[in-house]
């Protein structure tokens, strides 16, 4: 189908013209006769499809922009230099001072002089820099100031797009200054201390540094809803599957979810969530270290490092635990961090679709809770009363379901203890014997020595 539609079209025809092989002509007329090829030019729209495909898929198109019209700088010169020499060898060469210089003479007699001083001609007359020998002849004067007014365009387009192309370069650092310059002027106006106004100097620069000025939701709004997601799932999605209570859930679940996280950066010394707020997100580390401290902010109890995630019970509001939806420990951030937010009002939304999620979201969240010893058992039972008897049977189901789930990890726990225990002992046989052996081995070379 593809050969079948190429055929039909000019593009087909002009390409097999481009490619007749002309340059036999040279056999009969001699290798001075350049215009045998002209038939190569027809192929020169392919040139322009393939740097407009090339400028759409390159990472670095600023670069191939640069690249490109450096190339039809020099192709139009180059192309000036051949017309030059052909009108001069049409006018005679060094019948004037205009034209090229006589070909009998051994300095301007061979290839590369004369390709070289064409160029170095076209080059000086194309950027109007001039100090090349006024033209004699008419035909001489209408070249010129032709050259001269297609160097004017030329060049006053080259700097028009150099000019544009390093504006576009630039145009990240712009914006991003912008608005560092509209923050610290709101900060003078307000008088905020030089402490925190050089705490946000330093939070832009660590951002800028780490290229991580980029808007994710306003680079992406362009997308299909289709194509944002494959690229949130392709980028954050294992980042989710990390937290415990969302490992195995639904996929589509999961793209729900990944399509909600909002990324956060935390300067050294603040604090994430404080003991006794109310949880309303969770956080999942994807770089930096986070510290669980005491009331006085000074006392370490832990280290949460990439990977790690907090707050992920607080926004389930599970029947029966101790904690509510309060924060149980103070979390401040040891360096920058880079984490990922998920609010709860994003969770629900997206599990008001997903009924069978949710109930397996509270089933795990549950067990969290009971391996931590922070689910209030009797709140539970009281949350009973006044239920139905099927809400009853559910729940009661759901309750022995999660007690077989408890008791075949205590018991994959307790098989695991047992082939431990026999491990060691088994190693610790082996040594008794080895020393035993040692002992005996001993013995016998003192008595031998002895005798």
């Amino acid at each position: 189908m593809l050969s079948d539609s190429y055929i039909r079209t000019l593009q087909f025809k002009l390409d097999v013209v481009s490619i007749l092989p002309t340059d036999l002509g040279y056999l009969g007329l001699g290798i001075h006769r350049p215009e045998l090829r002209f038939n190569r030019l027809l192929h020169f729209p392919r040139m322009f499809e393939c740097f407009d495909q090339t400028e759409t898929r390159t990472s670095y198109p600023n670069i191939f922009r640069i690249f490109n019209l450096v190339l039809y700088i020099l192709l139009i010169i180059h192309w000036n230099a051949c017309i030059y020499y052909a009108i001069s060898k049409a006018i005679g060469f060094g019948v004037d001072t205009w034209v090229y210089p006589n070909v009998t003479d051994p300095v301007y007699g061979y290839l590369t002089r004369e390709y070289v001083y064409c160029l170095y001609w076209s080059t000086l007359t194309l950027t109007t820099i001039g100090e090349t020998p006024p033209p004699v002849t008419d035909t001489e004067y209408l070249f010129v100031i032709f050259d001269f007014l297609v160097g004017v365009l030329i060049f006053a387009t080259i700097v028009g797009n150099v000019g544009s192309m390093i504006s576009n370069m630039n145009a990240t650092r712009a914006e991003f200054q912008a608005k560092i310059d509209a923050i610290k002027h709101y900060m003078q106006f307000r008088k905020v201390s030089k402490d925190l106004e050089a705490k946000v100097i330093r939070w832009f620069d660590y951002l800028w540094t780490n290229k991580k000025t980029v808007d994710e939701r306003e680079v992406l709004k362009n997308l299909p809803d289709k194509l944002r997601a494959e690229i949130a799932i392709n980028v954050h999605l294992e980042t989710l599957k990390k937290v415990r209570i969302f490992q195995n859930c639904e996929a589509g679940l999961l793209v729900e979810l990944v399509l909600k996280l909002r990324p956060q950066v935390f300067s050294p010394g603040d604090y994430i969530c404080r003991k006794g707020d109310i949880g309303r997100e969770m956080y999942i580390i994807k770089e930096g270290k986070l510290a669980v401290v005491g009331e006085d902010g000074i006392t370490q109890y832990a280290i949460l490092t990439s990977g790690s995630c907090f707050g992920e019970i607080s926004i389930l509001n599970i029947e029966g635990s101790k904690m509510g939806n309060r924060r149980t420990a103070s979390i401040r951030s040891l360096g920058y961090s880079d984490l990922f937010c998920l609010s709860k009002d994003d969770l629900m939304e997206a599990l008001v679709e997903y009924p069978d999620a949710k109930k397996i979201l509270e089933e795990r969240g549950k067990e969290i809770l009971v391996k931590e010893g922070l689910l209030d058992e009797t709140k539970e039972k009281n949350a009973m009363k006044g239920k139905s008897t099927e809400e009853k049977l559910e729940l009661l189901e759901s309750n022995l379901d999660l007690l077989h789930t408890r008791f075949a990890r205590l018991l994959r726990e307790y098989s695991d203890a047992q082939q431990n225990l026999k491990k060691r002992v088994t190693f610790l046989e082996g040594r008794l014997k080895d020393l035993q052996s040692g002992e005996i081995s001993s013995d016998d070379m003192e008595g031998k020595s002895d005798a």
